[in-house]
């Protein structure tokens, strides 16, 4: 039975703003996407991948970096594989967009118009289909579609869209769609977590979701496809890129020092990944989190901390000291005992442990 090989990846975004990473290490991560766009044609020599399907928002902006134009029109000049772009929602395809300026090798086809065309490749007895957004929006191209199966071709369709939301503004299909068609597998971009191998009737479809995180949105590892593709079959195998990770971890610090309670839950090459660190349990005072930011500068790429930490119950009982302390927590306490909702009780606790940072002459007491 004849069958093709095929590389999917989608959302790279390459230019992303990483708005919430300081200025260098955002120019750093910017530089970094670029790299993985470069990788795709050596993964794909190294696995025997006979097409490169990219089906949308390989760029974040119509308006690049020139570093970023220039990698976009040479990543695949060296490479014979055949390479298939379906502009999506953030990269749709105009006269003055990138995809219209740069010159591409000859190996790679960009999809320009906002229907379904084919691409014949007979050495290969495949057909690629595909589209492009014209704009941030882009009506139902599989609505009323069917192909002819008269023929031995594999049938595949590369494009940016969603499945099972008929209101969708980015070309919105169902199920019943993709199975009327009668493609063997659609390689589909927008949607940003790996969505696994699905089936609608005789169509196997899948998104490989973001090729790397780029917010705490979308932590976890991320990749790309590598799918083998024959008439009414697909193999399906997630490839991860081995990229920075954003992750989130939680920390409870009760009866433990902040900082070595989050060395011991950082995974082991925390140093190359992005985190959210959230610190919970109970605990006297607030923790320091400048301290604990410098502490842990160059055991993570980059962080937030947040504190969700909760006042010790037992903190009121200092409030009978005879000493300024005593003298603070009693008149919150007495606030407390009155206060009429638990709101208010939550805004008096908070007050205390910002007093009691502020007596410990701590720097810091926000949550970041």
């Amino acid at each position: 039975m004849n069958s093709i090989k095929l590389l999917h990846a989608a959302d790279l975004h390459l230019d992303s703003a990483f708005e919430a990473l300081p200025g260098t290490l955002a120019a750093q991560r910017r530089r970094e996407q670029r790299q993985l766009l470069r990788s795709l044609p050596a993964l794909a020599k190294a696995q025997g991948a006979q097409l490169i399907l990219l089906p949308g928002d390989l760029l974040d902006t119509d308006s690049p970096y020139g570093e970023t134009v220039r990698m976009l029109s040479d990543a695949f000049s060296e490479t014979d594989v055949h390479v298939f772009i379906s502009p999506g929602n953030h990269d749709y395809y105009t006269a003055n967009a990138p995809y219209a300026r740069l010159r591409f090798p000859d190996n790679v086809h960009i999809f320009t118009r906002a229907h379904l065309e084919p691409v014949l490749i007979p050495e290969l007895s495949v057909r690629v289909w595909g589209a492009a957004f014209e704009d941030r929006h882009c009506p139902a191209l599989l609505r009323g579609f069917a192909l002819d199966r008269a023929d031995d071709l594999i049938e595949i369709l590369c494009v940016h869209g969603e499945v099972g939301n008929p209101g969708s503004p980015y070309n919105p299909m169902s199920e019943a769609e993709l199975d009327a068609s009668g493609f063997d597998y659609a390689a589909l971009g927008h949607v940003h977590a790996y969505s696994g191998l699905r089936r609608a009737g005789n169509t196997f479809y899948a998104w490989p979701g973001c090729a790397e995180g780029r917010g705490f949105d979308e932590t976890g590892e991320k990749g790309v496809l590598l799918a083998t593709v024959s008439r009414g079959h697909v193999e399906a195998e997630f490839v991860p890129l081995g990229g920075r990770r954003y992750e989130s971890i939680s920390v409870d610090v009760t009866g433990r020092d902040a900082l070595a309670a989050v060395r011991t839950e950082l995974p082991p090459g925390a140093a190359q990944h992005i985190f959210r660190i959230t610190l919970t349990g109970e605990c006297d005072r607030a923790p320091n989190l400048t301290q604990l930011r410098a502490a842990l500068e160059g055991h993570v790429f980059a962080m937030q901390l947040r504190d969700e930490t909760r006042l010790k119950r037992d903190v009121w009982a200092l409030a009978g000291e005879d000493t300024l302390r005593g003298l603070f927590l009693a008149a919150l306490r007495k606030e407390f005992d009155a206060a009429e909702s638990e709101e208010a009780r939550e805004q008096i606790t908070m007050a205390a442990r910002w007093g009691l940072a502020a007596l410990d002459r701590d720097e810091e007491v926000f949550p970041l």
